[in-house]
């Protein structure tokens, strides 16, 4: 696959990823950066997104079913590989980093960001299943989720 092929799947798929988001023409221009005009445009297939916009899909819609099947997995690795031509992945934990354990429970952790002090909720699987910048909402959630 090229930049051309891959940007022509995401013209394709940009209306079933906002729909599986459960965004709105307007939430969605204003969460990607586009015109409302631009955004109908390139959902009734007349114009193919730039690249830039390409990439911004897959990066705000990452772990979309809809992107992850498409293209057989992680779209935003494919995007950095067609741009880059290659991926590095470093040889460190870097969630150890920039991650602060503040409890764990039955498999879940909740934790915050040592550097924007945003809290989630991250699965036994390390799978991030909620975020907020309000530390009530993702203590809420931590706790929905230790007690069923």
């Amino acid at each position: 696959m090229d930049k051309k092929a891959f940007t022509k799947v995401i013209q394709e798929k940009f209306k079933i990823v906002r729909t599986e988001a459960g965004y709105t023409q307007d939430s969605m221009s204003q969460t990607v950066g586009l015109s409302k005009k631009t955004l109908v445009q390139i959902e009734k297939e007349r114009i193919v997104p730039n690249w830039t916009t390409c990439v911004s899909i897959c990066a705000l819609f990452r772990d979309s079913d809809i992107l992850t099947s498409t293209f057989g997995g992680d779209p935003l690795e494919l995007a950095q590989v067609l741009s880059r031509g290659n991926a590095h992945y470093p040889q460190y934990n870097k969630e150890m980093l920039y991650w602060e354990k503040l409890e764990e429970k039955d498999g879940w952790r909740l934790e915050k960001n040592k550097m924007n002090d945003l809290y989630r909720v991250v699965n036994a699987d390390n799978q991030a299943e909620h975020a907020s910048y309000l530390e009530r909402q993702a203590v809420t959630f931590f706790k929905q989720k230790t007690s069923e």
